[in-house]
């Protein structure tokens, strides 16, 4: 982040606890913050050409985060993406590794890491444009 531009990250989560709690710490660190409790919301919102990462829960239901990957990068190759879930099985881990991403997260994170890895994407996302 540069100047005053805010960054905007989205988060999807079927938890609204989490979804609050990550809300809150990312805009403890100064981002702009678009929260979706289904990756449906996120995909019927005109805000995924918007944001500049996106953080999202693999275990939802109907579109998990790792099908919400898929589809996102359909439309948005370069946006960072950052998975959180609360089963991080073997298989599950190399399917989200063989897709790409910018960090692997189980709950319960660390906030400072998960920061950190927001704004490691960040930067290599604005290194790449």
């Amino acid at each position: 982040m540069t100047g005053s531009y805010q960054s905007k990250i989205a988060v999807v989560d079927d938890d609204v606890r989490i979804l609050e709690s990550i809300q809150e710490l990312l805009e403890s660190a100064g981002h702009s913050v678009c929260s979706f409790s289904s990756a449906q919301a996120l995909l019927g919102d005109s805000v995924l050409s918007e944001i500049d990462c996106l953080i999202a829960d693999i275990g939802m239901p109907l579109v998990n985060g790792l099908d919400l990957h898929r589809l996102a990068r359909d439309a948005r190759p370069d946006l960072p993406v950052i998975f959180i879930t609360a089963r991080p099985e073997a298989s599950t881990q190399k399917r989200a590794a063989a897709q790409g991403h910018q960090g692997f997260f189980r709950k319960p994170f660390d906030g400072s890491a998960l920061l950190a890895a927001v704004k490691q994407a960040l930067l290599s996302s604005s290194q790449g444009r």
